[in-house]
Order: C-alpha cells, then structure tokens, then sequence
C-alpha cells in the first residue's frame, strides 16, 4: 500500500486441509482469549461482597481528607474486626487482598455507573443517606473498566463516591492478561500463515 500504509491483504495458500483446520483452530483460541479478557473487565459490586474492604458508621464528616482516613484506618485493621476512631466505628470484612497500600484521593463523583480505566485506582468509599446508613468501601485494585455500584444500601440513597490510588497489586488483572494472550496468538498465527504459505 502506498503512503506508509499496512498491507493487511496476506495470500493465505495452505498446503493441505489439516493445516487449515489447525490455523482456524488457533484463530478461534485467539478470539476466545480476548474476548474473555475483555469481558472480566465490567463488574457489579454488592454491599458486603468479596471486594468489600469494609463498613464506616456513619462516614460523618465525609470531607475528601475525612474519607481518606476513614479508607487508611480501614487498611490497617485485622480481618474480621471491629473498631471505634475518628468519631466512626469500623466493621473489617473478612476479605483478604493480601499487601495493601496507603490509600490517596483521587476524585469524587455520583451515580451508580463508575469508569475505573486500567488499574489506576486502588479503593472505591460509597456514601449512602448522610446519617441513616453508612459508607461502603470496596477494594477495587484488581478491576478495571466500567463498573457499577448499588444505588441503595438498606432501602437508602447513593449520596456519591470517590475513588482512591494506587491502583492496587503490580500484578496484571486476569482479563487483561487473557487479553494479551489472545493478542499474541492471533499474532502467532498471521506471522505463521505469511512465512510459510505466502
């Protein structure tokens, strides 16, 4: 093609219908792969689900700096416990998501629908009715993407939310690495059709 463009056009020429098969089959891993990895990256938290870090009662005064203490108190508790400071008491789950950083403010927002990007946030606080039922804080370093949250906790209303750093574990989210590896089949399998059938 001219202009420094790509020339997808690749004469695909194979020596024998098994070998075709085989390059379908490996087409279809590929596509398998990345769909799937696409696909883990969208998810819905629940109040006290398996990414519930843990409960503020009440989460009041809900000031960005208030929120990060309550978020980094929650950090450092023990599994399973239950704790009074800062004028709140604490409710630790019982999730494990092993070595977990400081958390840092990162903005604030309403609406139940929240755009995580690519592993840039660590921790997600959810306010729910000023004083009539609490704050969730969720761990959210292993989802990227769109999520969304409940829009009641307990028959009462999402006042807002905000979103802390870091971005949880250096380890790459499972979608992104099925993602990865459907793209470096699929790669596999164009550099193998051009070098040994074109």
């Amino acid at each position: 093609m001219a202009n420094g463009g790509c020339d997808l056009a690749i004469n695909v020429k194979p020596a024998n219908n098994h070998e075709m098969k085989t390059l379908r089959y490996l087409m279809a891993i590929a596509v398998a792969c990345g769909f799937l990895g696409l696909a883990s990256h969208a998810s819905a938290l629940l109040i006290a689900d398996g990414h519930e870090l843990g409960f503020v009662n009440y989460g009041i005064p809900s000031g960005d700096a208030d929120r990060t203490t309550y978020v980094n108190h929650l950090i450092g508790m023990s599994l399973g416990s239950t704790d009074s400071a800062d004028g709140q008491t604490y409710f630790r789950s019982n999730n494990d998501f092993g070595s977990l950083a400081a958390a840092t403010w990162a903005l604030n927002g309403t609406g139940t629908s929240i755009n995580l990007g690519t592993g840039l946030y660590g921790y997600l606080f959810a306010k729910y009715d000023g004083p009539n039922y609490g704050s969730e804080v969720w761990f959210v370093g292993d989802l990227s993407g769109t999520i969304t949250i409940p829009a009641t906790a307990d028959g009462y209303g999402l006042s807002g939310w905000t979103l802390f750093s870091p971005g949880g574990s250096q380890v790459p989210e499972g979608g992104s690495t099925l993602a990865f590896l459907g793209l470096a089949i699929a790669g596999l399998v164009a550099l193998r059709a051009k070098t040994r059938f074109a």
